[in-house]
């Protein structure tokens, strides 16, 4: 997929790269491992053989040589004929391994080894934690990426792999597209930090499911903030999606009231509400959160269908702690990563998917419509490790 592609070019683009790091211990450990050998070959004792090896039992006392026998005439004897020249032995024939048996033999000759052993592991865990993959995943992913290994030599080409099979191993579970229901108009509250990416989020989303042939309103929801109105209302006149707007101040909870009515009444398959994102008081915006939530149940009260927490992957293990807070503040649904392409660090999204176990909708790196793409594990943690995907 291009997205995937995209995304492994941006990914890691800082000095912290997993892929490098991977590379380095790997090589690391096969250099310490050639230089004891060839410690080991100069302290081993030279083999002389001009030396005489010592007679294994003692020799006999010398005795007396017989009397020579008398030597006999000669007889004409017939000239001998010269022997054939030796011929060389024929070699064996070789047979040609082939153009993809010599490229593996090639490959396989070339790339370093180690043995998988308590250090790499330790390395291991160290440079999984500094990618933001979290402590208590780490020593999980690296135990069992070493079950049935320790003591085998391995290339950095197979850790790749296999860390790249655990990371969608526990990714597996989460990556779940965006749900539609049948139920209109279906309901999403979209919730996070001020900053994290909600308004780009929602655009964008609002775009695809208009691309799609879906019926979509937008509710501009934050209205503390006029640059997340006017953002949005520059989304919706792109896509050709009404966006409900009110007066700066206003009371969201009623913003969210009116919005529901234009969206019954236009049949809307979907209806966005964007929210504000102040933790700076938990208190007011969970009264908040939870007016709106009482208002649109006047109108529906299996409302809202979706809570859609969106997060900032630069933000690294702060994500965590903000998904535990909004699961406190709203019936959290699913999640949303954005700015990928602005952290070295991708690790802090399979925490959370070990962690928390919450559906990952999409994920984002940039401000154009296709920089949003559903979540793939696989091709997620191809891109993270650095692997090569056929």
């Amino acid at each position: 997929m291009a997205f995937f592609s995209k995304l492994k070019e941006r990914l890691f683009k800082s000095s912290s790269k997993l892929e490098q790091g991977l590379d380095a211990i790997v090589e690391e450990g096969a250099e310490s491992a050639a230089d004891e050998a060839v410690q080991a070959l100069a302290e081993s004792p030279a083999v002389t053989p001009e030396q005489p090896a010592p007679a294994p039992f003692p020799q006999p006392e010398p005795v007396a040589e017989p009397e020579p026998a008398p030597e006999p005439e000669p007889q004409p004897v017939a000239a001998p004929k010269p022997a054939p020249a030796p011929q060389p032995a024929p070699e064996p024939e070789k047979k040609s391994p082939g153009l993809l048996g010599r490229l593996m033999g090639r490959s396989a000759a070339a790339e370093p080894r180690r043995a998988l052993d308590d250090d790499m592991l330790e390395q291991l865990e160290e440079l999984l934690i500094a990618a933001d993959m979290g402590v208590d995943t780490a020593l999980r992913v690296t135990a069992n990426l070493a079950e049935g290994r320790m003591g085998k030599k391995v290339s950095s080409r197979e850790i790749k792999e296999l860390l790249a099979q655990e990371v969608a191993r526990i990714m597996e579970p989460v990556a779940k597209p965006l749900p539609i229901y049948a139920k209109r108009p279906q309901v999403v509250l979209v919730v996070g930090v001020n900053g994290s990416g909600k308004t780009t989020t929602i655009g964008k989303l609002a775009s695809q499911f208009k691309g799609a042939g879906k019926k979509v309103v937008i509710a501009a929801g934050d209205t503390f903030r006029a640059a997340a109105v006017e953002q949005l209302q520059v989304w919706g006149d792109r896509a050709g999606v009404p966006v409900l707007t009110a007066p700066e101040g206003s009371d969201p909870a009623s913003l969210a009231f009116d919005a529901m009515t234009k969206a019954q009444e236009d049949g809307a398959d979907l209806l966005m509400i964007d929210t504000a994102g102040r933790l700076q008081n938990r208190a007011d915006l969970m009264e908040e959160l939870a007016k709106i939530v009482r208002v649109i149940r006047k109108k529906d009260e299996t409302a809202p269908h979706n809570t859609l927490l969106v997060l900032d992957a630069t933000t690294g293990q702060n994500a965590l702690s903000q998904v535990g807070t909004f699961q406190q503040l709203a019936d959290v649904s699913g999640l949303v990563m954005t700015k990928l392409d602005g952290t070295a660090k991708g690790g802090v999204l399979v925490a959370l998917a070990d962690k928390f176990g919450l559906p990952i909708h999409a994920i984002g790196m940039g401000e154009q419509i296709d920089d949003l793409a559903p979540f793939d594990p696989e091709e997620f943690a191809a891109a993270l490790t650095g692997l090569e995907k056929s």
